[in-house]
């Protein structure tokens, strides 16, 4: 099963954006795309639950494939770190359920997109963080980073972290996205540094609020080379 686990130098980096972006993309080639999120925390209380509106974002973009239920199972709403979202409301992050939740969208789905909570050493359990499970789950990762003052230093030790932490994971490759209108001067460079100073392929850019990719990505293609 081909897939991309998708994860941030940070939090607000435009993560969800990308990863909707590829799912958009790969769907209106006529590839049938799984979504999943682990778990979520900040989630909107709605008359029928909580609902993570990563989550949403990625079913609409996918085509609302499946159960919306299952593109996230665990959601909590305290806007921290999920274990801690889960001790608020008097639960604890199921690890179990972060593992086979994924299941559902193996057997419906040739292309599989994982969205993690934050960065790759964010914590999604007690115990578990993002780069154990993308190490687990094995599926390519894609690093999403903000073009912005201070992102070559944030893209460089995420993909360190990946390379030592997770060895055997294979790097698809970085995403650099401007996550707000703000600019500043480091726009203009920071994909040449990127490039530059990482063996990790840098894929492509977004500029703020768009909706297509600096360059054409091969996407279902890069996924099964990759894996």
């Amino acid at each position: 099963m081909a897939g991309f686990f998708i994860a941030g130098t940070n939090t607000e980096v435009g993560k969800t954006h990308v990863a909707a972006m590829i799912a958009r993309e790969l769907a209106d080639a006529g590839c049938r795309v799984g979504v999943y999120k682990p778990v979520a925390s900040g989630c909107r209380r709605e008359a029928s639950g909580l609902v993570a509106e990563d989550a949403e974002l990625l079913w609409q973009a996918a085509g609302k494939p499946g159960e919306f239920a299952r593109v996230c199972p665990q959601c909590f709403e305290l806007p921290v770190a999920p274990p801690q979202a889960a001790k608020a409301a008097g639960q604890r992050v199921d690890p179990a359920l972060l593992r086979f939740g994924i299941e559902y969208w193996r057997d419906r789905s040739e292309v599989v997109l994982v969205e993690g909570a934050g960065g790759l050493m964010s914590p999604l359990s007690e115990d578990d963080y993002n780069r154990g499970l993308a190490k687990e789950f094995g599926y390519p990762l894609v690093i999403v980073a903000a073009n912005e003052l201070g992102t070559i230093n944030a893209t460089l030790q995420t993909v360190i972290t990946a390379q030592t932490k997770a060895p055997e994971l294979p790097i698809a490759g970085i995403v650099l996205n401007q996550p707000t209108s703000k600019r500043d001067d480091s726009l203009a460079t920071n994909a040449e540094e990127i490039a530059r100073r990482s063996d990790v392929p840098l894929l492509g850019q977004v500029e703020f609020q768009a909706t297509a990719f600096s360059r054409k990505i091969a996407w279902r293609e890069l996924a099964g080379e990759v894996t």
